[in-house]
């Protein structure tokens, strides 16, 4: 019997398929990576090569090599002795549409003997046929970038149109269908009534607090929330940084910005690309520009301890009405000796008269002016109760607006409990049985139970009615405030001062002062007394009282 060398007789090329499709609606489809695996299977067979494993990409772009599968590929096909002699595509844009990118990775697997190959494109390796396959790349490349213009175009004039483009939506919104124009589904952005109600209690928390303290911090926000059960869109925890984000976003006052930045660099666009989408909204804009200038005030970066502290009457709160940057302290000597403190410009200050002119006023002149202003012009008997009556009819508005959202939810929780009662009623009839998959439905549908719950338990509780506010009341706390902010310690009366005053701007000729009814309304129910906080950070502080003894009660 004759025997075979086996070393003369050729070897089976081992062959490994990639089969990625750009979208996922094109991945549900189910039709283009089976096309792509039967024709990498029929090539296989007629070149006598063995497909010994498959990588799927579904919905991934190729203008990257951000792709889990296509990672797994590379690292398999250099790093574990070679099992593959060729990686089958059906293309070579299902491969790459960055030419770079594609002629990387190409080579990068060339040191390791292993073949990139087009069922669809059969190049050799030979100059000119190298030169073709950087055709094909540039041209691959070229028709991704066109066809991401024309789709971005398309997606602007959707959201110009009110519509939803897919974008991930924030707390407190949802997507609904609208209409349907040929086998595209039209969307709009709505209210999510019980996760609306977590938003509102989120800036209601930050910027007034539970009822029971003051005003609440970041950390102490994101404590209340995950102590009482809250959670994210994703039903995860809060963090500082998913409430520091939903604090910051403008798209709860009724403005969602599509195309704001690039999806890869996160960079933002020009003013002139972005659309806005009218969405409803779900916080005021008088209350949320409040909670841009807390949390601005609130950040050490703007706010610095020192300020804090300082012992001038209108530190941190005076900015300058050209560039908008805060105006600080400094000092000047005359001719006879003579120390004069100024509010200077801070960016003038400390880059020159490139970054602003600068605008200089005397510490003794704005102090006096700020405060003859605000005792002749604001805290009055009369200016007072004009304020208390526009924030009535405030409040009165913001109820009739609780009702109806308390409709909404009673509404969504009526139909919530009609669900489960049709589950519980098929599965004791027995038309259904209590399989894993009605679990996961009735444990879905008693957590949505219970979020309308307790947001209809919150939003009765915020729309409680509230007791007028009397002329006696009226007339103490103008006695009050008029004395407090003209005598007494600097750092006391600029105390009071900020529970009516959240922003003063100095220009050349005129100095306007900033406040929220909101924050007036709160002092003046002492909702948030003025206090002086603890120099925790000064050397010289005693916790003992043995000295820097704290303000009285």
């Amino acid at each position: 019997m004759e025997r075979v060398d086996e070393a003369s007789s050729p070897r089976v090329r081992r062959a490994a398929g990639y089969f990625r499709v750009s979208t996922g609606r094109q991945a549900e489809s189910d039709l283009s990576i089976p096309d792509q695996r039967n024709q990498a299977l029929e090539y296989c067979r007629r070149k006598g090569w063995e497909l010994v494993d498959e990588f799927i990409e579904p919905g991934q772009s190729a203008t990257d090599d951000n792709r889990p599968a296509l990672q797994e590929m590379i690292a398999q096909a250099i790093n574990h002795g070679n099992p593959y002699d060729v990686i089958i595509v059906h293309s070579y844009s299902r491969f790459f549409r960055d030419n770079f990118a594609m002629e990387y990775y190409i080579r990068k697997l060339a040191k390791a003997d292993v073949e990139v190959v087009s069922i669809t494109q059969e190049l050799g390796n030979d100059p000119a046929q190298i030169m073709m396959r950087h055709i094909i790349g540039l041209f691959d490349e070229y028709q991704s970038r066109e066809t991401g213009k024309h789709t971005l175009r398309s997606m602007k004039e959707n959201a110009r149109q009110g519509f939803y483009n897919g974008a991930p939506l924030p707390l407190g919104y949802k997507a609904v269908e609208i209409e349907k124009r040929g086998h595209r589904v039209k969307k709009k952005v709505v209210v999510e009534p019980k996760e609306a109600e977590t938003v509102r209690l989120i800036f209601q928390l930050y910027l007034r607090g539970d009822g029971t303290s003051g005003p609440l911090g970041l950390k102490a926000l994101v404590s209340w929330l995950n102590e009482r059960g809250y959670r994210t869109k994703t039903d995860s925890p809060f963090g500082v940084g998913s409430v520091a984000f939903i604090l910051k976003n403008r798209s709860y006052t009724g403005e969602f910005i599509f195309n704001r930045q690039e999806s890869k660099t996160r960079k933002l666009k020009p003013i002139s690309e972005q659309v806005v989408v009218p969405v409803p909204p779900i916080i005021s804009r008088e209350e949320f520009e409040a909670t841009q200038a807390t949390l601005q005030v609130r950040n050490r970066q703007v706010t610095p301890p020192r300020i804090v502290t300082a012992r001038t009457l209108l530190s941190g709160l005076v900015y300058c009405s050209q560039c908008g940057a805060s105006m600080m302290l400094r000092t000047g000597t005359s001719h006879t000796g003579k120390v004069h403190r100024y509010y200077s410009c801070r960016a003038n200050l400390r880059t020159g008269k490139s970054a602003c002119d600068g605008i200089s006023i005397r510490m003794e002149t704005l102090d006096a002016d700020v405060v003859r202003h605000l005792s002749d012009r604001l805290l009055t008997v009369e200016r007072i109760a004009e304020l208390v009556s526009s924030i009535s009819a405030d409040r009165n508005e913001k109820n009739a607006s609780a009702g109806q959202r308390v409709a909404e939810l009673t509404s969504d929780l009526r139909e919530t409990e009609a669900r489960l009662r049709r589950i519980y009623l098929a599965i004791e009839e027995g038309v259904a049985q209590a399989d894993d998959l009605f679990r996961s439905r009735i444990a879905q549908l008693q957590a949505d139970r219970q979020k309308a719950v307790d947001a209809l338990a919150r939003l009765r509780a915020t729309t409680r009615i509230v007791e007028a506010v009397t002329p006696e009341a009226i007339l103490r706390f103008s006695e009050v405030m008029r004395e407090n902010i003209a005598t007494g310690e600097p750092g006391f009366r600029r105390a009071y001062m900020r529970s009516v005053v959240e922003r003063i701007v100095v220009g050349p000729r005129t100095i306007k002062i900033f406040g929220m009814k909101a924050t007036l309304e709160s002092a003046l129910r002492a909702d948030s007394l003025p206090y002086t906080s603890v120099r925790s950070f000064e050397r010289n502080w005693r916790p003992l009282q043995e000295s820097n003894l704290r303000q009285p009660a």
